[in-house]
């Protein structure tokens, strides 16, 4: 996703005289080109993630398409503030692309993880949040992003689903249950591929998003309404409950359970090791799933 991120974003600095990119050094040697063809719009301050939001936002008030990039931890979290007021407050556009995610980067510890970064941003309105589960969907997600003005928090990951879907806003049913279902299943982003090994042997409905924010209420709730059961189990590749409230009012005219599947809020993983450790230890593999999924719909 990565890569695809800055062949995007190149194209993009020489198709529209309007895009400009800011970069705390992170991923520097990828643009290097485009920065001696767009000397100007190609802005590296350093390490300074408050001062590149804070320039996003000037650019923004100049009429410039800011695309702003780094590891989430260095968007969005230390700069937090920056996003609130250099943006949101003035009521300015950029479009906010980070790396690492919750745990991508496990090898460089916990300054490199953001787990919190999604739910961080929900406190604040007026945000498009793509969490894309392929490449393709990077693409796509950037595709709609760039040519805008609004804000938009695109989050790449390491994890990649097979095959790519529709980024469009809707929830996707990838796999259907019977009119006796146990309920719905909603996976987010890269963890489709494990949501669908996971659930193989049970009778529920798979749905599917990499558009988090605004979040597809109406669509949850027809689903769950031609479900068996009105049971839904979400799965985020982030902090877990980032998304119980929209689930709570997409269902807020019935009675309905919940459980939400996500990196742990009451502990904290010191140890390094590697993505899939941790993604085991959080309950995120296939086998955490797949028990967490037993434990809930089989009562």
């Amino acid at each position: 996703m990565r890569r695809t991120f800055a062949e995007t974003v190149n194209r993009a600095l020489d198709d529209d005289p309007r895009v400009a990119l800011v970069l705390a050094a992170i991923s520097a040697g990828m643009f290097r080109a485009s920065a001696a063809r767009h000397p100007g719009r190609v802005i590296d301050v350093g390490i300074r993630e408050q001062a590149m939001i804070g320039v996003a936002g000037g650019l923004a008030l100049t009429g410039v398409r800011p695309i702003v990039h780094s590891y989430a931890p260095f968007l969005v979290e230390r700069p937090f503030e920056q996003i609130k007021l250099d943006l949101g407050h003035q009521d300015v556009g950029a479009v906010l692309v980070s790396i690492g995610g919750s745990y991508d980067a496990a090898e460089e510890g916990r300054t490199h993880q953001a787990p919190g970064d999604v739910a961080l941003l929900d406190t604040l309105p007026g945000w498009t949040v793509y969490v894309p589960g392929h490449p393709d969907e990077a693409r796509d997600a950037l595709g709609a992003a760039i040519p805008g003005d609004d804000r938009v928090y695109v989050r790449l990951s390491e994890t990649a689903n097979r095959a790519p879907l529709p980024v469009s806003g809707r929830l996707h049913v990838v796999r259907s249950g019977s009119p006796r279902s146990a309920g719905v299943v909603l996976a987010v982003g890269p963890m489709l591929d494990r949501v669908l090994e996971a659930t193989a042997d049970l009778d529920v409905t798979v749905a599917y998003t990499a558009t988090v924010r605004p979040f597809d209420r109406e669509g949850l709730s027809s689903l769950v309404g031609t479900a068996g059961n009105a049971d839904v189990l979400v799965v985020e590749p982030y902090l877990r409950g980032t998304s119980a409230h929209e689930v709570a009012e997409a269902l807020a005219d019935r009675r309905h359970r919940q459980l939400s599947l996500g990196v742990a809020r009451d502990r904290e993983v010191r140890a390094y090791g590697t993505s899939a450790q941790h993604a085991r230890e959080h309950g995120l593999d296939t086998e955490g799933i797949a028990k967490a999924a037993r434990d809930f719909f089989l009562v």
